[in-house]
């Protein structure tokens, strides 16, 4: 829903326990226990009919007879009475409840379900419902325990959130024997109302929690669970468990893509999209979200390793390489720096093995030497002990260097007691100490894999790779005629057709309807060519017996019409020939046979793939998923994250493919599944790729009727082009468009035209020149709950300038918006802010936005006037430094309302 009222839910200054009992197995009596013996502060009400006292504290007989409203309700009763429940705390003033009671989802009453009927009790009174059927709730700080758990959680600055119960008692038994403590524990149950978007959104801006842990099972709302994870990953680490990574099985489907959607992959390519980590296990969950809270920003994924043993330096070598590190080729002078100082039995590569006899002055001046080595980003050192020096004495001796040193060190102390207080004194020091070296370069990885993550919410797609385009109403129309025939899959020619209007390059084909017009077709083409079955109840040509090639003669071409015909008769009777497709062979050795997809998953939406191709796609199963909308950045990383990568980058007499190609053919297919949503799968296999570009060789698309907006499926919204409008100013044509990631440089350019002065009012203080993070957040914008116009115009030499901005952030409810306006300082005073505030006030107007906000510092008079004249009520706060104005929206008269039942159109 939102967070509305979460404060309630999260920081009660009341709490009601609905159920309260005395008997000791029933939950009330859990849950009364657990509250009080947690130390809370606030007011405790015990509510149940049966009692006038509940261990020791007054019990009243219901929700009406209650002194005071309580800030939070944790029911306890019996499904049936969960409805009447929540309608009498709303009624009373209640905004949050938790609601242990479970079968609510399965039970009726009065014909309907009670899980819809809790819901609509709590509908009117905007009560907040976490649960039914989950543990509760423990927020260590408050001293709160409202759950059932059989333990409180220690007082820290993680928040975990769990969507399972029992992993959530089995975690804190876990945490506890380990000191690990929490801001916030939640279950959520069976998500009724507060799900994991809900709970994101709130834990993002609340300072009491350091990082987030998250354990989930499934995703409903992915949109907003995207916006919510996009923004908590921003501010601060979120780490993931997901369950379910076993494959589930292969699956017939019409696409080599299709049979992904619902797959382990895309929850994979959404984490990673979002800027979050997911791990495997409950240990890898807090020892990664330990490791990022002390790492330092990575340059890079080298990893140096120094030991004292060479045993240990190949252990870790081998995670090294199996987890996809790189391990660092040391720079030549860090090579001569360490043959100066080490014995000559020393390993002279990486891993460094400084030899088991090495005194704590060798430790020291190999790493000294290490942390400045051009070669690697990371060191790993590992140490088992010997008699020869105390582990302490070399932990003490390197610790100042270390917790000196610019870049990350990583440190595994093998054994028991002997490494103890070496291990111990590294951890107080904050430097990141593992008990084997495996556990070690896996954190390693981790910051790696998080880092990366991280780049991508960040990174600009470059400004000269050119917009994607597209023939939208083509491919509608070619859709359209193949629903209307009742087919779900394009013929081949359809398919090439729809790739065509969308700029894909494909191999030219023609159709034919017996031998004879396959050789006439080839003649047309010229020799050698290809012919292959047409049937549409084959989906998967070559499986079937449906493909010849290098046929170099006419009477080739008729012999392999009738071997397909015989062949494609004994492997699939069933399946009727519509033809035979004759394409011309193509002569590119040097080319590679890739697959590029798209399908719709069941939760995220679209999806696109990429990977090896050919017939063996299945089996070497190499291969990336990305969440559309894709641009230059995200399809180069999906093309990083696979084997055939090294490949396609060149090797020996090979040269490399034309990448800016390939990842235009992705960034294509992307802007395809967000244009028409009838498209639900598409397979170009083989794209064949090589220095002197791609062409898209074969091609299957199926189609499915549609209901809504093309937008209905996606999310994470795309590029609204729609928004984009050109308007007089002055003498002048400015385009006024919303902000969009390549608009980077432009805007830092923007930047420096401003006064100081106008600096000042903008950011409420002097700042220094906006660095690439905050730039990259100014324009990358989640178009779901943020706009910026930016006002456009070309200058002398015909580059795009922005001249100034609009923009509103909206609260997850998109009940109101913060807004800000500047101006460059040049073109002040000239009706550019007017246009600018208008425009933004009609879309958040269009939007259904009930407010927009701002403050604004006391001497800023025109900017005063300006939201006077544009209808802003103001309010001065504190000492009349600062004012605060605001407009109503639905009763300000802000003219013709943006229509938005157009789709956005994407662009990047």
């Amino acid at each position: 829903m939102s967070i509305r009222n979460l404060r309630a839910l999260f920081q009660p200054a009341s709490v009601a326990i609905v159920g309260a009992s005395e008997r000791p197995c029933a939950v009330g009596a859990h849950v009364l226990s657990n509250v009080r013996a947690a130390g809370y502060a606030g007011k405790i009400y015990a509510v149940n009919p049966k009692h006038c006292v509940v261990r020791g504290i007054p019990c009243y007989p219901d929700i009406a007879s209650l002194p005071a409203a309580p800030d939070l309700a944790v029911i306890c009763t019996p499904a049936a009475t969960v409805p009447g429940l929540i309608a009498e705390l709303g009624a009373k003033g209640t905004k949050a409840a938790v609601v242990l009671s479970a079968g609510l989802s399965a039970a009726t009453v009065a014909g309907g379900a009670l899980r819809a009927a809790m819901l609509a009790a709590a509908r009117p009174h905007l009560l907040r419902i976490l649960g039914p059927n989950c543990l509760g709730v423990l927020i260590p700080g408050l001293g709160l325990n409202a759950s059932f758990a059989p333990a409180m959680a220690l007082r820290g600055r993680l928040a975990f959130v769990s969507q399972s119960g029992a992993l959530a008692t089995a975690v804190l038994d876990w945490s506890n024997s380990r000191n690990i403590g929490f801001s916030h524990f939640i279950t959520l149950g069976d998500s009724a109302d507060v799900d994991l978007g809900d709970v994101l959104d709130y834990l993002s801006d609340c300072g009491d929690a350091r990082a987030i842990l998250l354990y989930v099972e499934s995703v409903t709302a992915a949109r907003k669970f995207m916006s919510a994870a996009r923004r908590a990953a921003r501010n601060k680490p979120v780490v993931v468990v997901k369950a379910g990574r076993a494959a589930e099985g292969a699956r017939a489907a019409a696409t080599h893509t299709g049979a992904l959607a619902g797959s382990d992959i895309v929850y994979d390519a959404a984490i990673r999209r979002a800027g979050m980590l997911r791990v495997d296990t409950t240990d890898e969950l807090f020892g990664a979200v330990e490791t990022l809270a002390r790492a330092r920003p990575l340059r890079g994924d080298r990893l140096a390793i120094m030991t004292n043993g060479g045993g240990a330096g190949v252990m870790a070598t081998d995670a090294l390489v199996r987890g996809g590190g790189t391990l660092a080729p040391l720079d030549p002078a860090t090579l001569d720096a360490l043959n100066a100082v080490l014995p000559a039995t020393w390993s002279h590569a990486n891993p460094v093995d400084i030899v088991g006899d090495a005194p704590v002055s060798r430790y020291v001046e190999a790493m000294d030497i290490l942390l400045r080595d051009r070669g690697s980003d990371a060191v790993l050192f590992l140490h088992a002990p010997t008699a020869i020096v105390p582990s302490e004495d070399i932990a003490a001796a390197l610790q100042s260097a270390i917790v000196a040193a610019p870049r990350n060190v990583f440190a595994s102390w093998l054994g028991g007691d002997a490494v103890s207080h070496a291990r111990k004194r590294f951890r107080r020091a904050g430097i990141p100490t593992y008990d084997t070296p495996e556990q070690a370069v896996d954190a390693f990885l981790y910051v790696v894999e998080y880092q990366r993550n991280q780049a991508l919410l960040l990174e600009t797609p470059s400004s000269d790779g050119g917009e994607t385009t597209g023939n939208p109403e083509q491919v509608r129309a070619i859709v359209a005629g193949v629903l209307a025939a009742g087919r779900t899959m394009l013929a081949d020619s359809e398919a090439k057709a729809v790739l065509a209007a969308y700029g894909i390059p494909v191999l030219e084909t023609r159709i034919a309807a017996d031998a004879e017009q396959a050789v006439a077709c080839a003649a047309a083409l010229g020799y050698p060519v290809a012919v292959k079955i047409l049937s549409s109840a084959i989906s998967h040509k070559s499986d079937a017996g449906g493909v010849a090639l290098d046929l170099e003669t006419a009477d080739q071409v008729r012999g392999a019409v009738r071997a397909i015909v015989r062949r494609t008769g004994q492997l699939r009777p069933d399946a009727s020939i519509e033809g035979f497709i004759v394409q011309k062979m193509l002569r590119r050795p040097h080319a590679h046979e890739l697959i590029v997809g798209a399908s719709v998953d069941a939760v995220f939406g679209p999806i696109v793939l990429f990977g090896h191709g050919g017939t063996a796609v299945e089996v070497v199963a190499d291969r990336a998923v990305g969440l559309v909308p894709l641009n230059e950045p995200l399809a180069r990383d999906m093309v990083a994250r696979t084997r055939v990568a090294a490949l396609l980058a060149g090797y020996r007499d090979q040269p490399a493919i034309d990448h800016v190609a390939l990842y235009r053919v992705l960034m294509q297919v992307s802007r395809l599944m967000c244009d028409i949503p009838e498209i639900v799968s598409l397979d170009i296999n083989p794209l064949l790729a090589d220095a002197g570009g791609v062409v898209a060789v074969d091609a299957r698309v199926g189609v499915a009727r549609h209901a809504g907006l093309a937008t209905d499926r996606l999310s994470i919204l795309p590029y609204p082009a729609a928004l984009e409008e050109r308007m007089p100013w002055g003498d002048s044509t400015i385009l006024i468009r919303p902000a969009r990631p390549d608009d980077e440089a432009r805007y830092a350019r923007f930047f420096t035209a401003l006064t100081p002065d106008d600096v000042r009012r903008r950011f409420f203080g002097m700042i220094g020149q906006l660095q690439h993070r905050e730039l990259a957040r100014m324009v990358q914008l989640d178009y779901d709950r943020e706009m910026a116009f930016l006002a456009i115009r070309k200058d002398a030499d015909g580059a795009a300038c922005v001249l100034g901005e609009a923009r509103a952030i909206a609260d997850p409810d998109l009940e109101s918006a913060e807004f800000a306006l500047m101006v460059r300082s040049d073109l002040k005073n000239r009706g550019l802010g007017t246009l600018l505030l208008t425009r933004l006030i009609r879309y958040c107007a269009g939007r259904g936005m009930g407010s927009l906000w701002g403050t604004v510092m006391g001497d800023n008079v025109a900017m005063l006037e300006l939201a006077r004249r544009c209808g802003f009520g103001a309010q001065s706060q504190g000492m009349g430094s600062e004012v605060l104005i605001r407009l109503a929206l639905n009763s300000a008269d802000i003219g013709p309302v943006q229509p938005l039942a157009v789709d956005p159109v994407y662009v990047r």
